[in-house]
Formats: C-alpha cells, sequence, structure tokens
C-alpha cells in the first residue's frame, strides 16, 4: 500500500515515545536541563539542533528513550510554513507510536503520513511497517488523512506506467471516487466525440491504438441548488509528441503529461470527502498523443467545440488543445468557479522550476486568494500574467488561431492565451501548469509523481464555499 495504515492516530493511551522539536537558537539553554547522561549522549551524537537532525536520548529505565528533533523555527503556528519538517523522520524511527512533546500541528502531521508514502504496485518485498504519530484532535486526524490520501491518489496515478495507465485506466480512476460518494460518471469514448462536439479531443487521441481511445470522463456530485464547481484536468496519458516526435529524453517521463488529470481527480474526491456544499462536475480530457497514419499533422486545421479554428502549428502542444473542448463545455454550464489542472508547458519548469506550479487566472481575486491559500498550507503556487499583447504571438494566416507560439518566447503564458480563449469572460477561472513530479528524493518527497497545487487549489475551494456552523 502507499501509505501504511495508522500513521495518524488520536492519542488513546497507547504507549508511545515522546519527539521534543528544538530551535538551534534554544540548543545551549534546553542542553543544559539535560540529565548527564542525555547530555553525554547529546555531545556524543554531535546533535546541536540543526533542522533536519535528530537524537534518541535515553531515559533513565532500560529500554526507556525518547527523540529530539532540531527544526526551524515556525513563522506562523497556524500555517504550513514547513510541513516536510518531521518528513524525514518515520524512516529514521523504529516501528511504533510517537507524540510531539508540544503537540503537532496539521502541516507536522502531513509531512509525517506522507514521510511514509511508497509505489509498491511492482515491487514484491513486504510493506513497511508504520510509524504512529498521536494526536489529540480527531478532526485533525480525518481532515489531514483525506489531504494526504489525496496527494498519494496524485502520487500513484502519475507513478503508474502508461502500459497500466491509459485513457480507460484514468476512467476507472474516476469512477472509483464516485463510488465513495455516491458521484455519476458519464463518458464520450472515441468516434463518438465527433457526434457529441468534442473535435479537438479526437483529433489528439484518434492514432491510438484500438482499447486506448481518446475520451471525455465527467463526474457530477451534489446538490443542483448549490453554487458550481467545475474542475477540468488534461489527461494525456502518453505523450509521444506525435508527428513532432520527440527525443528520446524528452519522452522518458511522458506517463506524467496525464498529472493535470491526476490532480483533477485528487481535488474532486477533496471536496466529496469533505461533504462541501457545492455542485461539483470534474470533467477529464483522456487521450494518448500517439504516432500512426491517421494522426494529426502539422499545418492541419482543426475544430474545436467553440467553433474556433485552430492550425496545428505544433503536435507537441497537444494538452490545450483537449482542453480547449472541456473548458468550452464547462463554460456552457455557466459555473461560479472554474479550475483546470495540466503538465501543460516546459517554458514553466525554465521560468519557475519544479516545485512552483504557474498560475493564471481572470479573476485579480480569485488568484490572490489562490496565492495566499498555497502560503497558508504551504503548497505554493506562484502567479504568471495573462499578458494580453501575447495573444498576437497565436495569430494563423489560415485559422482563427495557432496552438503554439513560434519563436519561443512566454510560452507559458502564450498557452494560458490560447486556453482563455475557450473560457467566458465572466467566468471566474484559474489555470495551473503543475510539474507533477519531484525531480530527486527528498524527505516525504520521493523521485516521482507529486501533487502541486493541490492542497492550496482545495484550500481556496474551502474557504470560498465551506458553510460554518
Amino acid at each position: 500500500m502507499p501509505i501504511p495504515d495508522d500513521t495518524l492516530a488520536v492519542d488513546d493511551g497507547r504507549p508511545h515515545r515522546t519527539i521534543h522539536l528544538i530551535t538551534s537558537d534554544a540548543f545551549e539553554d534546553w542542553a543544559a536541563e539535560l540529565s548527564p547522561r542525555a547530555r553525554s549522549t547529546v555531545e556524543a551524537v554531535q546533535f546541536t539542533g540543526k533542522a533536519g537532525s535528530h537524537a534518541i536520548l535515553p531515559g533513565q529505565d532500560a529500554g526507556d528513550w525518547r527523540v529530539v528533533v532540531g527544526v526551524l523555527a515556525a513563522k506562523d503556528k497556524d500555517a504550513g510554513a514547513d510541513i516536510w519538517r518531521l518528513a524525514g523522520l518515520p524512516g529514521r524511527l523504529p516501528p511504533g507510536a510517537y507524540r510531539i512533546e508540544s503537540g503537532a500541528m496539521p502541516a507536522d502531521a502531513i509531512g509525517w503520513t506522507l514521510g511514509q508514502y511508497r509505489f509498491d504496485r511492482y515491487l514484491n518485498d513486504d510493506p513497511a511497517a508504520a510509524r504512529t504519530l498521536l494526536v489529540e484532535d480527531e478532526a485533525m486526524v480525518k481532515d489531514v488523512m483525506a489531504q494526504v490520501r489525496a496527494q498519494a491518489l496524485v502520487r500513484d496515478l502519475v507513478n503508474t506506467p502508461a502500459e497500466d495507465m491509459g485513457p480507460a485506466d484514468l476512467e476507472m480512476a474516476v469512477r472509483d471516487i464516485a463510488a465513495t460518494s455516491d458521484g455519476i460518471v458519464t463518458t464520450v469514448t472515441g468516434e463518438a466525440l465527433l457526434s457529441e462536439n468534442f473535435p479537438a479531443i479526437h483529433t489528439v487521441g484518434r492514432a491510438a491504438a484500438k482499447g486506448r481511445e481518446p475520451r471525455l470522463i465527467r463526474m457530477d456530485w451534489g446538490d443542483k441548488a448549490a453554487p458550481k464547481l467545475t474542475i477540468v484536468g488534461k489527461g494525456v496519458c502518453f505523450d509521444s509528441g506525435g508527428l513532432d516526435i520527440k527525443g528520446a529524453a524528452g519522452m522518458r517521463l511522458m506517463k506524467k503529461d496525464m498529472g493535470g488529470a491526476a490532480h483533477a481527480i485528487a481535488l474532486a474526491s477533496l471536496v466529496m470527502s469533505a461533504r462541501l456544499p457545492v455542485r461539483l462536475t470534474l470533467l477529464v480530457a483522456a487521450v494518448e498523443n500517439s504516432v500512426a497514419g491517421n494522426a494529426m499533422r502539422p499545418g492541419d486545421v482543426m475544430a474545436t467545440r467553440k467553433g474556433l479554428s485552430v492550425e496545428i502549428h505544433n503536435t507537441d502542444a497537444e494538452g490545450r488543445l483537449i482542453l480547449c473542448d472541456a473548458l468550452s463545455l464547462a463554460c456552457e454550464e455557466e459555473p461560479d468557479l472554474l479550475l483546470d489542472f495540466a503538465t501543460l508547458t516546459g517554458a514553466a519548469r525554465v521560468a519557475l522550476g519544479p516545485d512552483l506550479p504557474a498560475l493564471m487566472a481572470n479573476d485579480e481575486a480569485l488568484a490572490a486568494d489562490y496565492v495566499a491559500a498555497g502560503r497558508m498550507v504551504g503548497d505554493p503556487v506562484w502567479e504568471l500574467p495573462l499578458w494580453p499583447g501575447y495573444m498576437e504571438m497565436l495569430k494563423s494566416d489560415i485559422a482563427d488561431m495557432s496552438n503554439a507560439a513560434s519563436g519561443g518566447f512566454a510560452g507559458a503564458i502564450t498557452a494560458g492565451l490560447y486556453l482563455s480563449r475557450f473560457v467566458d469572460a465572466d467566468v471566474p477561472w484559474a489555470h495551473l501548469d503543475t510539474f507533477a513530479w519531484s525531480p530527486g528524493n527528498r524527505a516525504g518527497r520521493p523521485r516521482g509523481g507529486e501533487a502541486l497545487g493541490l492542497r492550496a487549489a482545495f484550500a481556496m475551494i474551502r474557504s470560498r464555499f465551506e458553510v460554518n456552523g
């Protein structure tokens, strides 16, 4: 299992070890109060309170010990300023129960639990035993575990190889979350996309092999009288680049090009588990961008649901093509809030690196709320402008627009501008260009699929729609 059971539990009086958190500036005063035996241990292991380090201190009796951990001073006690400060600790401690002496913050509980994530679908070894963090608040356990499971879902979906994560498998992932909360799932698949007016999704995915046909996956949930929230995800299950084929290095990680869909599915699961008072619609455009005789070609002109014609400047700019049909459908239903998630551009990674998703929005208040929520929960996003002057870069000589700008400038922004042509101006909309991947092994963040911007989006949505007693 990705995360062992019982990683977080309400303190029920079970035997446990105590964890003491110490900052380096408080170390000297703390060490002066230690017993000679404990002080000798601290000196022997050269523990100085440095953030990320820890020591096991003996007690008075045999088998009696506790843990001290160096942490950075928290800038905001209510915020997730550093949710990863305890994430590396469980892997360095024996199995069992632990309790933070000063009490665990939600951010500590998230980091502790995600620090025990492991993608083990293809491994034959035994699952790891849990290190359980005990907390006082049952509500915290429920809330944290919902968020951790959603983040683990993103990781699992992205980590799964394309052979086992095609369009039909993404559909099954949607059906799985729907089954837990009575969501209603419908799909439009293959040639039916043309008769149902989703020509762009069909065009991108039509070259895929039998059994991996393109589809629009839809899930509806909630009170029909509630405010409408629509979440859209890019589900390119593998991106060869099409006829503008990628090189080997560029194709190696393209199993993750459905990372936007993974975020959208996980966010929908969070909304449903929290029973937020919304009318939720999840739309996942799921395709495989393949090379075959019927693949779309550079220079072709493609139809879209909105009626705009698009010249294919580059077949490797396919994610925006499938999103534009889904966004058009979303706007037809006049949502009160529209969010989309996509692993859309390498330009966003060049600008912001792997950890900061690029946020673009047509509503200043929405963008500000999104950024603030990310800071509060330790899941930062960074706003880029939908600079209208760059719309000129998407002009075509033979169609209403091109699917990609020539010249290589402002690639993330022009991709957002392309999407904006398919979003009604009066619909509050935010687009997140997320990497969905952790390129290195860090505490709580193993190399592989990663949810970036997920908890930020959920915190923002909850602040907008949650009804407090």
